[in-house]
């Protein structure tokens, strides 16, 4: 029980990858604060982690869009020991010149704002010897035709994540880079398109297969517990980068 007396604060807790990590740092003894926007998906979290102490859960609805919500969720929150940043919607994949910038813009506020927010607000709650762990994605170091703007938040969130982790030492600052998963961000594609992905990917990725969410929730929880870890972005992405 690696994480037992820790608070661990994950926002977009709720799905993929994020609730995935919630799952493993419960399983590991860590009582675990989870918040969306979408109160539909909070309530599903909170039945699929089904808890036989529930005291070791809470779940909030929260829009990391908005700054001054941001600054209410941690005030009322008060101190814990681990932030992971696990929110956004899905990005979809396009040619610059056909994106709406409105659009993309709305992105921005969620991925990268979002975690600024989240960071700024919750740093000075973070007790002594804890952590931030964000998350970035392949498109930083592989980024595909049609792919840009995914590619331009991914590749901030790691200079800021480095920025960070020189700022606010010795509170350690990483991120996950996560590559292709069987995650629901994809669920906007039509089963058609998503599987179609998915064999592409298969054939392409050194190891084979497409990742599950749990695999990538190893490493945010590797970080958490990794205290000479910081300022690094840690690639789960079946050696998508090398190909």
């Amino acid at each position: 029980m690696r994480f037992a007396g820790q608070y661990i604060v994950i926002l977009g807790g709720t799905s993929g990858i994020g609730l995935a990590v919630a799952r493993g740092a419960i399983d590991e003894g860590a009582t675990v604060c989870i918040a969306s926007k979408q109160s539909e998906r909070v309530e599903y979290a909170r039945a699929h982690l089904a808890l036989t102490d529930s005291t070791r859960l809470r779940t909030q609805t929260l829009d990391v869009a908005s700054e001054a919500a941001v600054k209410d969720f941690f005030e009322d929150l008060g101190s814990f020991d681990h932030l992971a940043f696990t929110a956004g919607d899905d990005l979809p994949i396009g040619f610059l010149r056909d994106k709406d910038l409105i659009g993309a813009r709305a992105r921005f506020e969620t991925r990268f704002w979002g975690a600024l927010a989240a960071v700024k607000h919750g740093a000075s709650s973070i007790r002594s010897g804890g952590s931030i762990v964000l998350t970035s994605g392949f498109s930083s170091t592989r980024p595909r035709a049609g792919w840009t703007l995914q590619a331009s938040i991914q590749t901030a969130i790691e200079g800021l994540t480095r920025a960070l982790a020189v700022e606010l030492a010795p509170i350690r600052v990483n991120a996950v880079s996560p590559g292709l998963a069987r995650t629901p961000r994809w669920n906007a594609w039509t089963d058609t398109a998503r599987e179609a992905l998915y064999r592409r990917e298969e054939q392409r990725l050194p190891v084979g297969r497409i990742g599950e969410a749990a695999e990538i929730a190893t490493a945010y929880l590797y970080l958490i517990e990794n205290s000479y870890a910081t300022g690094t972005v840690v690639l789960v992405d079946g050696g998508g980068a090398l190909v």
